[in-house]
């Protein structure tokens, strides 16, 4: 299958035939620009023979000055995708949820800091995870029907999830954060499974425990495994989505893997990235179209 070119900015009308025509110069061959969104969306098919990192990192240079995302990739699989697996926290969900029941806590700056540390890759995920829920012991347990009251979907992301569940693709919601949450968020949006750890409970207040194993990167990278095997999906087929060191290998493994405004950790080790656009990006790097789109 041939290079993709990706250039998109769901926000702003910036993929105009100005910038169009700029990125057709920069191009190391001559080819027409197929636009999936008239002002957001535009993708150029090159030769398998061009550099991907080296195009990319050329084309996000030249334009860095503008809000838009540069990708350059060689599809494998599937163009589109038969399964999706994506991060809840700061990917599908705006936040850390763990973060936001520190703060009924009184204790919101210090977990949040433990939290960044951890999804940079600066600490082991285990150990931060055992430590941010340990502050929580005996926070009453109805803080988590107040978190889930005030939660906010990332933009774009019931676009993503109703715009593949129409056109057949199995979705999943693999987080580290809890089945407090996930199986709210599940609901909500229509994701088939849902997997997260499970926060201990006991009296209406929390423990500050949480269940064993705790499900990590190793568990996230085993679920799109299992579900390949589940419906007889190659991972090449599995697309992914997320935003921190607890994601890549989840990433690397599937056949489309996305860093969604990622921290430097994974920014570093994942080449497609999306920083300016909404979540509907993932369907335009599929090459889904605008009019293929159902946008709630």
């Amino acid at each position: 299958m041939s290079v993709i070119c990706s250039v998109l900015a769901t926000a702003t009308p910036l993929v105009d035939t100005h910038l169009r025509s700029a990125i057709e110069a920069a191009l190391p061959v001559k080819t027409p620009a197929t636009v999936l969104w008239e002002g957001h969306a535009a993708e150029w098919a090159l030769p398998d023979t061009v550099d991907t990192a080296g195009l990319c990192a050329a084309l996000r240079s030249q334009f860095a000055a503008l809000p838009v995302d540069i990708n350059v990739f060689a599809p494998a699989g599937l163009r589109r995708k038969k399964l999706l697996l994506c991060d809840m926290d700061a990917t599908i969900v705006a936040g850390e949820t763990l973060d936001e029941l520190a703060v009924f806590a009184g204790l919101g700056e210090k977990v949040a800091a433990i939290t960044a540390r951890a999804m940079n890759g600066d600490i082991s995920f285990h150990d931060a995870l055992r430590e941010r829920v340990g502050l929580l012991s005996g926070l009453a347990a109805d803080s988590i029907e107040k978190v889930l009251a005030g939660m906010h979907y990332i933009p774009g992301a019931r676009s993503l999830i109703a715009t593949m569940k129409a056109h057949g693709v199995k979705t999943a919601l693999v987080s580290g954060g809890f089945r407090n949450f996930t199986s709210v968020v599940r609901e909500q949006l229509g994701f088939d499974h849902d997997f997260g750890n499970v926060l201990h409970v006991a009296d209406g207040k929390l423990t500050g425990t949480v269940e064993e194993p705790i499900q990590d990167r190793f568990t996230k990278q085993k679920v799109l495994h299992e579900l390949c095997g589940i419906y007889d999906f190659s991972q090449l087929d599995a697309a992914a989505v997320g935003d921190g060191a607890n994601d890549l290998l989840m990433l690397e493994t599937a056949g489309l893997g996305v860093a969604f405004q990622p921290k430097p950790a994974l920014a570093r080790q994942v080449s497609l990235h999306i920083i300016h656009s909404d979540l509907r990006a993932l369907l335009f790097l599929q090459g889904y179209y605008y009019s293929d789109i159902k946008h709630i």
